[in-house]
């Protein structure tokens, strides 16, 4: 099973996302029972969601790339 987990657990404060994958803790402690679609559905929209988290991170890598 895909999992965007990268051991680096730590909620945000503000947004109630962990700084490491980008999922809620419902979607953390749910994973295992979501669909292959639910979970590809989360996976979609994690980038988006880190990159909000970390905007000075997205300008970096853009530049770099």
């Amino acid at each position: 099973m895909r999992t965007p987990c990268i051991r680096v657990c730590s909620l945000d404060p503000f947004t109630g996302l962990c700084t490491g994958c980008g999922r809620t803790t419902d979607e953390i402690a749910g994973w295992m029972r979501f669909s292959d679609e639910e979970r590809e559905i989360i996976m979609e929209s994690l980038p988006a969601r880190l990159a909000a988290l970390f905007p000075d991170s997205a300008e970096t890598l853009e530049a770099a790339g």
